[in-house]
């Protein structure tokens, strides 16, 4: 037998405009000014320009407008809206623009323009005697090298791949004399290799003439690769009959070779992503002052056209159906305008309330520099200080930069988790981290300091940490193990 029954139940959601807010926060200045640039493209109620304040500005021009109406003898009663909507073609909103405050530097970044790393390999093959077919499969070969200049496919996939998309019928052997023979023969040295080993052979077999540490250094590279990258020094020493100075000069050699050539073409071009800060903090006569981008502040407001429509509207007494489907369309135009404006103001808002709590948490750290005076610091903290939610201070801190006079960096670095000195303070892993760095920095690279040395040393400093933490925070600093780290 079915029953039925009533349940009271409280559920708390967003509005829409309380999610329109949180997407904002949590953009980046970049990302932020293209979301203005979309906005203004897709709602025509909104332009760029200082708002207007007086209450009654729209109500007195509409009311100056009607009576010059009545003047003339037009009849308001037949206001057609639909010619307001389509009277000005190329909207004022789209002329100008101001996203950026009179503070902020003007920059312009150059256009690289060059050849191509594939492009100038290719060039290269007309140097040799290549028939038609041939110089076909080798260019298709130098269009599989990866941008360090690596061929990381297997050879008889490059043959499938040939007949499959090129229909040309070649093997595994042609494709590996063309590669061997002619391809890493091209410049720079060691392109065409399939793994390092064959990249720094190749390079040592180029160097003219071959002295004896260049020698050395190709036979460890060629026979005993394996014992060279696990720092077996000892084992290298006995097997060659060497001196250590004689390993260290072949070392040496190696060292000098180009792990990736194809990073060293010079006209290989790369985007790189410029950093632009959302927040910047001076030092101004001793005390720390906050300001945020320029550009994160648009002067945002209600196009006069659509607004004057909608007052217009409103007098008009007799209104047809169209009338009123074009004004509902002004309308929802008009409050979207509205609701995005108050978003992108208390995006600013919020986003100044959480850096100015930040910065005061942290003022020790931003007036000297001094990680090590970096408090232990977590969304939590920040969240209960400004009386806003976690996840708040969490979408400003992960996606946010900060420009200080000693460097530009996510905010999110400066959050870390506390522990517990033998003096019973409470201090931040930052703090951990960098003396554990200096202690690494320092050491003697011919007996580098193991995971169980360094907890010793760290709890001689009155910093009592388990070995497995010391490997956890020795890894998030990208440091190798003890062994990796060996010197001669």
């Amino acid at each position: 037998m079915l029953k039925q029954e009533f349940n009271l139940k409280l559920q708390q959601k967003l509005s829409p405009q309380q999610i329109q807010l949180m997407k904002l926060v949590q953009l980046p200045t970049l990302a932020f000014e293209q979301r203005i640039k979309e906005e203004l493209e897709e709602n025509p109620a909104m332009e760029e320009g200082e708002e207007r304040h007086e209450e009654d500005d729209y109500s007195t021009e509409a009311e100056q407008w009607e009576e010059e109406d009545r003047q003339q003898d037009v009849d308001t009663t037949e206001i057609n809206i639909d010619e307001y909507l389509s009277d000005d073609e190329t909207p004022s909103y789209k002329t100008h623009a101001n996203n950026f405050s009179d503070d902020d530097e003007e920059r312009s970044i150059p256009y690289a323009q060059g050849i191509s790393f594939l492009d100038y390999l290719e060039s290269q093959l007309s140097m040799f005697r290549l028939d038609d077919e041939e110089f076909e499969i080798a260019n298709f070969i130098i269009g599989n090298m990866d941008d360090d200049g690596y061929i990381r496919r297997d050879l008889q996939s490059i043959v499938d791949d040939m007949a499959f998309t090129q229909n040309i019928s070649t093997d595994k052997n042609e494709v590996e004399h063309l590669l061997v023979n002619y391809i890493q023969k091209l410049d720079p040295i060691g392109v065409g290799a399939r793994d390092l080993k064959e990249c720094l052979r190749i390079q040592l077999e180029n160097k003219a003439p071959l002295n004896e540490s260049t020698q050395l250094a190709l036979d460890i590279i060629v026979k005993s690769f394996d014992a060279f990258t696990k720092k077996h020094y000892k084992r290298l020493i006995q097997k060659y009959d060497i001196t250590e100075d004689q390993l260290k000069d072949a070392i040496l050699e190696i060292e000098k070779l180009n792990p990736k050539p194809g990073k060293s073409f010079s006209g290989s071009h790369k985007t790189v992503e410029q950093i632009t800060p959302d927040f910047t903090i001076r030092i101004v006569e001793g005390e720390l002052e906050l300001s945020l981008n320029g550009r994160n502040v648009p002067e945002l407001r209600i196009s006069n056209t659509y607004a004057e429509m909608l007052d217009t509207y409103k007098k008009t007494e007799n209104k047809s159906t169209q009338q009123k489907e074009a004004v509902l369309f002004v309308k929802q135009k008009l409050d979207a305008a509205k609701w995005f404006i108050d978003a992108v103001e208390q995006r600013r808002n919020t986003l100044m309330i959480t850096m100015e709590a930040i910065m005061k948490f942290q003022k020790e750290y931003f007036l000297t520099g001094d990680e090590t005076k970096i408090k232990p610091m977590i969304l939590k903290d920040i969240a209960d200080i400004i009386s806003m939610d976690i996840s708040t201070v969490s979408r400003v801190a992960n996606s946010k930069y900060v420009n200080t006079p000693y460097g530009t960096f996510l905010i999110k670095d400066l959050f870390s988790e506390s522990l517990t000195n033998e003096e019973g303070e409470e201090v931040s892993t930052r703090e951990i981290k960098r003396i554990l760095q200096d202690i690494i920095i320092a050491e003697d690279k011919r007996k580098p300091l193991t995971d169980e040395k360094l907890m010793e040393l760290l709890k001689e400093k009155g910093y009592p940490i388990a070995r497995r933490t010391i490997a956890k925070y020795r890894e998030q600093l990208s440091i190798p193990v003890a062994r990796l780290r060996k010197e001669i």
